[in-house]
């Protein structure tokens, strides 16, 4: 089968031919249609994701395809269901050994591409929004890198729970999507003085930061007494210094998100946020933008859109045979 796959840390990754995979005892073999790409696959590429796999490593987070077949001696959704997975890698190949827990089933209607790339996006943000920070109607909720596949989640999750929403990006063609997705206030993150703009719309509850870097201390100093920053990731490349001294004398809390932990630690709360999120598509209430649909080979360029920062929604991978989704 045909897999992306990092040969050694730092390099490219190359598309190889590779065998199969067969399922293990309490695994399933998946016939991946579409997978999700994310700002963690280049930091796997580069070694420095929080999970370190041995090389070979086929990348990839989470895929939407069709069960193959099922490990000896294991129970689960028959052959040819639709199916959903978060896996710790792997993704980027025609065919994925999946663990059985984390098989989703779809809902009828729900494509491949969106079902690929709803899971890691929207489910950071409604877990790290509704479960860790516990926003609240009629809160101020500021997000930056608001026109990322991340960032566009915490803008349409903020609003659903209430919020009033503030979103940094850059430009005006991402302003208008950040808009689009139900930003009420629309600020661009290269504006001087960040924290005196915050603090003069009125300050801040909430921060939901995928960015890093200087914004995060404006946004903290324009934080109102007893509000929750969000350290969801680090897409600027620097890794914010935390004053203690502020957080005690305001009573701010800051909260670190890793989205992946939660398939060792509380894998109930992931499944149960993932079911919230496809109810909520069932019911029209989420409507998952995917920016771009590549083909197979054209792997590495989505990679380099998502790491200069050029992505405006959720990028996803078709397999070689899907080319028409």
């Amino acid at each position: 089968m045909k897999a992306w796959q990092t040969l050694a840390t730092g390099t490219p990754i190359a598309l190889c031919d590779i065998p199969a995979p067969t399922p293990a005892k309490g695994e399933a073999l998946v016939r991946m249609f579409a997978a999700g790409l994310n700002f963690a696959d280049l930091l796997m590429n580069q070694g420095r994701y929080q999970l370190r796999h041995p090389l070979p490593l086929t990348g990839g987070l989470e895929l939407a395809g069709e069960l193959v077949s099922l490990g000896p001696e294991t129970q689960g959704p028959p052959p040819g269901s639709r199916v959903a997975a978060l896996v710790s890698a792997g993704a980027f190949a025609e065919y994925v050994r999946v663990p059985v827990p984390a098989l989703v089933p779809l809902p009828d209607g729900m494509d491949y591409p969106v079902a690929a790339g709803l899971q890691i996006a929207w489910g950071t943000s409604h877990l790290a929004l509704a479960g860790k920070a516990r926003l609240q109607p009629g809160e101020t909720l500021f997000v930056t890198g608001a026109a990322g596949g991340v960032g566009l989640t915490a803008v349409a999750i903020g609003r659903l729970l209430g919020a009033r929403v503030i979103a940094s990006v850059r430009g005006a063609e991402k302003a208008a999507i950040a808009r689009a997705a139900g930003a009420d206030l629309v600020i661009d993150s290269e504006t001087p003085d960040l924290k005196s703009v915050l603090r003069e719309l009125g300050g801040i509850d909430v921060t939901y930061d995928t960015v890093g870097g200087p914004g995060f201390d404006a946004a903290m100093r324009a934080t109102r007494p007893g509000g929750r920053m969000l350290a969801i990731g680090f897409a600027g490349g620097d890794v914010p210094q935390v004053p203690l001294n502020q957080l005690l004398v305001r009573n701010i809390t800051v909260i670190g998100f890793w989205y992946g932990g939660y398939a060792d630690f509380a894998p109930q709360e992931l499944q149960d946020s993932l079911t919230q999120l496809l109810n909520w598509w069932q019911e029209g209430r989420i409507q998952p933008l995917i920016s771009e649909k590549l083909p197979f080979e054209r792997l590495p360029e989505g990679l380099e859109t998502i790491r200069s920062r050029r992505a405006t929604g959720k990028l996803v991978l078709l397999a070689p045979e899907t080319a028409g989704l």
